[in-house]
């Protein structure tokens, strides 16, 4: 009995990933191996980087919380301490856009945690 192979299943395969390589310069784009490796590490980045940009996100806001705070005397460490103490439940995100975008309400808070 003759081997059966799926030509058709083999072919849309391939033309899923060339697709999704579709943008990429020369080869990348067009060469079966050189896109399949092209797209097999660009999820690997992206499997990677959407837990670094959490990461990446956090030091953003600690950063923007501590150049608010220094013009009242407090580095960010004793800010974070006093917030604790005072029991003012706010992440870090919502102090670091106070503090960009509000100075106003960020001066309020804090006051109630001095």
């Amino acid at each position: 009995m003759p081997r059966s192979v799926n030509s058709v299943a083999s072919r849309a395969r391939r033309k899923k990933i060339l697709k999704r390589t579709r943008g990429n310069f020369g080869a990348r784009a067009n060469v079966w191996t050189v896109a399949k490796n092209t797209w097999e590490k660009g999820q690997l980045h992206a499997f990677r980087d959407r837990r670094k940009k959490k990461r990446n996100f956090r030091r953003l806001w600690i950063t923007r919380i501590n150049a608010g705070i220094r013009p009242y005397g407090m580095n960010y460490s004793q800010f974070i301490g006093k917030l604790a103490k005072a029991n003012v439940m706010l992440n870090r995100k919502v102090l670091a856009d106070l503090a960009m975008n509000h100075p106003q309400t960020f001066e309020a808070v804090v006051q109630a945690v001095k």
